[in-house]
């Protein structure tokens, strides 16, 4: 492959805040939501990496290749043909990190993103699929980075062609009705550490259940809103991390026990409702969490990451 010519202009790209799981979806369902974390990069003449991050994770990030901005970046210049000279890059970051929202497919979209922006003929050489593999290869599922790519709700999964996994998604409308509302408590859950709490086995009636809720997951988010309290029932994987969350379980609890479509978002340890309420259940909803919880409420994203104009 030749070497690819870079483009002088500064590109610009945000990317949204994803959930993943949505109760029963396990590893499969994502939902993109109106939180964006922003990324903005120019190629140099000079050789190095100038890095500069805002908001959140700015005091604890690497300026370095080591940030995943930048690896992702990186990989998507490997597979585009070659790497500039040198890269200008800022991040104004708006997602929580380590919550549940999809803070590292965020980075991950969006550096691969960049990287395709700012190749000539880029588009052509880079499609959607194509990064949507290079996502999931650096993230290591794919229910985030589809969600946070391409928008509103997604089903992804892998399949195997010829040996080789390869990450496939499909983008499901999301009726208009429906809007979410994410209770973000202060202290983070790696994901690492939530999925060790997972057993190697569960029960056939629970896995039985689980696939009933998650198959009316799809229609609920599609044109149902009236079934999201019963389509987001999860059997097979909250249960097992209460421990390492107790608070967002409470919760959790607590608004299904009042008939709300709440569930642990991601790995955690935010909690996401999803509602059609008036104003008046969103401030019910917002009074539920207490002061242990920064409450957001939150559209969702239709339209996944992009260029800003």
């Amino acid at each position: 492959m030749a070497k690819p010519t870079f483009r002088a202009n500064t590109i610009q790209i945000q990317v949204p805040a994803t959930s993943a799981n949505l109760g029963p979806g396990f590893d499969s369902l994502g939902l993109a939501l109106g939180m964006y974390d922003r990324y903005v990069a120019q190629i140099l003449d000079d050789p190095g990496l100038d890095i500069d991050i805002s908001g959140e994770g700015a005091d604890v990030l690497p300026r370095t290749d080591k940030n995943l901005l930048v690896k992702a970046m990186y990989k998507g210049f490997k597979f585009l043909g070659g790497e500039p000279k040198g890269v200008a890059i800022r991040a104004l970051n708006v997602i929580p990190h380590g919550r549940g929202l999809g803070s590292s497919a965020s980075a991950i979209v969006g550096g691969l993103m960049l990287a395709r922006s700012l190749v000539l003929t880029g588009e052509e050489k880079m499609s959607n699929e194509d990064l949507l593999n290079l996502a999931t290869e650096m993230e290591g599922h794919p229910d985030n980075v589809a969600a946070a790519l391409f928008g509103s709700a997604t089903i992804s999964w892998t399949e195997d062609q010829r040996g080789k996994n390869i990450a496939r998604a499909v983008q499901i409308h999301v009726d208009p009705r429906i809007s979410a509302i994410a209770f973000i408590p202060e202290g983070a859950v790696a994901t690492s550490k939530a999925r060790k709490l997972l057993p190697e086995s569960i029960a056939h009636a629970d896995a039985a259940a689980n696939t009933t809720r998650g198959e009316l997951l799809v229609h609920a988010l599609a044109s149902r809103p009236d079934l999201l309290f019963i389509a987001t029932e999860d059997f097979i994987h909250q249960k097992f991390r209460q421990e390492a969350m107790p608070k967002s379980f409470a919760l959790v609890n607590k608004l299904r026990g009042a008939g709300v479509a709440a569930f642990i978002s991601g790995s955690g340890p935010t909690v996401l409702a999803l509602h059609n309420g008036d104003a008046n259940e969103i401030a019910e909803l917002q009074r539920a969490a207490g002061s242990a919880f920064e409450v957001k409420a939150l559209n969702i994203c239709t339209t996944g990451a992009g260029i800003i104009a």
